[in-house]
């Protein structure tokens, strides 16, 4: 950090005759009757990171892949180091210096590190001395900005938060000044994401302009120089990240003021609703990841899980939900209401555990939570299709279930409010939205809820959580997991802490403190415990 960033707490700035990396005017983008980006303004300095905010729908995303050449705007202009340009496709745009990291990576899987860098750059017909020369270039960035990575790994074969790295030594290679980050910390653990901020902020020092796409306020205040509020498709506002303040932002993104803190009153738990006794799972691979834990969750309480991803949570929400990892030896004992679980596999998939008042909200909602080609009415009723309600004798009741979905959509404001449109054309929040109304609304005794605001803007935070806290108080249990830790702290009455498939320990979200659960997250503890009840 230079003398002059660490006095102003942004870059050195730059010439009054330096035109601006990027300049957007009057761009407007319309999906059919949907108008996705209204009469954009947005100006951004070189050798900046320049946030940009709003509710999931606000339009972010459509402005950034207009940027980036997925769309072309409608009308407006686009200008980059102060000259115009009509950007036709992502090639115009890396050509034009701008290289763009997306929310759900665009990596080929099976290939290595390095063919992933060179694909689609490849500088001749021969691949090997393309692959020798990237290998060479490929060391002096992961050198230079922090973003050390085995290039002969398959991407198959490392963690998020290094294909993260991959995604942007990708931009680097194809020399981007100009970087775009959508939701680049939805997926990452802390340590992960305190990483990528010290390589922002090094790609920021050697004069790269940054684009950040969060919803995280605590981001935008640690990270950016300058941060613009986009509400419903229009811009709002563009401040010195200096010059305001979380809930001064939040207020600008929703148009009304935001309870930042979770509002509830203390629990009053009851009788166990679920036991689990000395769980444990091997994974086909032979691997323990569930090792001899037992805890308990009352009625009327939440129950949060602390980690960093890959200690457990995964399987252990999967197993309680019905569809363990295929080829798994589970042992152990689960009650619900007082009622052993089958853990065979021969009556413990998710429609019976949906019968016994188990509702899931998985981790993955792409994956696991929707049928992304399916519409949205449809996916609100699935995994409950064959409940009376949806059904006409031997018939799905198409309407019962588009009547449900319609007053559904409303209830969880949806948007856009369309029962017909297709999961994948909705915004990560919204598609979040949905899950949670369709297993929420099924009032279950157990709600599981994995990583419930991963993605989700601070207003539909604010949504989802009184959900949660609606259920306790209607008498529910609830098992939370996520990596936010601001969230755990907030919405539990109970925190355990996993690490390695083991409950390190038990902690009140009153008294226990974000270094103390860290440390547990770490392994670190004075009394490691095979469980808690």
């Amino acid at each position: 950090m230079t003398a002059e960033t660490a006095k102003t707490g942004g870059p050195a700035a730059a010439p009054q005759d330096m035109p601006p990396a990027i300049e957007l005017r009057g761009i407007s983008k319309a999906f059919g009757p949907v108008q996705a980006n209204k009469d954009i303004n947005l100006t951004v300095a070189r050798g900046s990171i320049h946030g940009i905010i709003g509710e999931n729908g606000a339009g972010k995303s459509t402005l950034m892949s207009i940027l980036y050449g997925f769309y072309k705007p409608d009308s407006g202009e686009i200008r980059i180091n102060g000259t115009p340009i009509q950007i036709t496709d992502s090639m115009t745009a890396i050509r034009a210096g701008i290289g763009m990291v997306f929310q759900h990576f665009k990596l080929v899987r099976n290939f290595t590190v390095l063919e992933n860098i060179i694909l689609g750059a490849e500088d001749g017909p021969m691949l090997r001395p393309s692959l020798a020369r990237a290998r060479t270039r490929l060391r002096e960035l992961a050198e230079e900005y922090e973003l050390q990575v085995d290039p002969d790994e398959t991407i198959d074969e490392l963690s998020v938060g290094h294909q993260q790295r991959v995604e942007i030594l990708k931009a680097l290679y194809r020399q981007a000044d100009i970087l775009i980050l959508d939701e680049p910390t939805g997926v990452l653990t802390p340590a992960e994401a305190d990483h990528l901020f010290r390589i922002l902020n090094g790609l920021r020092d050697e004069g790269k302009t940054i684009i950040l796409i969060t919803h995280k306020l605590r981001e935008i205040m640690e990270i950016t120089d300058t941060v613009s509020v986009m509400r419903r498709g229009e811009m709002v506002a563009s401040v010195r990240t200096a010059e305001t303040s979380p809930e001064e932002l939040a207020e600008l993104m929703v148009g009304r003021k935001v309870l930042l803190e979770v509002d509830k009153s203390p629990a009053q738990p009851g009788t166990p609703v679920l036991e689990v006794r000395n769980l444990r799972l091997i994974d086909d691979e032979k691997v323990e990841r569930i090792r001899g834990i037992s805890f308990d969750i009352r009625a009327g309480e939440i129950v949060g899980i602390a980690g960093v991803s890959g200690n457990g949570q995964t399987q252990l929400l999967e197993l309680l939900g019905g569809f363990p990892e295929k080829g798994a030896k589970v042992s152990g004992e689960i009650l619900m209401n007082g009622q052993s679980l089958d853990l065979s596999g021969r009556r413990s998939d998710a429609a019976t555990r949906r019968a016994r008042g188990i509702g899931h909200v998985p981790e993955d909602r792409q994956d696991e939570g929707l049928i992304m080609d399916f519409a949205a009415w449809e996916n609100v009723a699935f995994g409950y299709h064959n409940t009376p309600e949806y059904s006409n004798g031997i018939w799905l009741d198409r309407k019962a279930i588009r009547t449900d979905a319609e007053g559904k959509i409303e209830r969880f404001d949806v948007r856009p409010p369309n029962p017909d449109l297709a999961a994948r054309n909705f915004s990560g929040g919204n598609q979040q939205k949905i899950v949670v109304a369709r297993e929420v609304e099924r009032n279950p005794d157990l709600l599981l809820i994995g990583q419930p605001t991963r993605g989700v803007d601070i207003g539909a935070i604010e949504f989802i959580h009184k959900r949660i806290v609606e259920l306790r108080d209607a008498g529910k249990a609830v098992l939370l997991v996520s990596v936010e830790l601001d969230e755990i702290m907030s919405l539990s009455d109970r925190i355990l802490v996993m690490f390695d498939g083991m409950i390190m320990g038990e902690r009140d979200p009153e008294t226990t403190t974000a270094g103390e659960l860290g440390l547990l997250m770490a392994g670190v503890t004075d009394t490691p415990a095979e469980g808690a009840a």
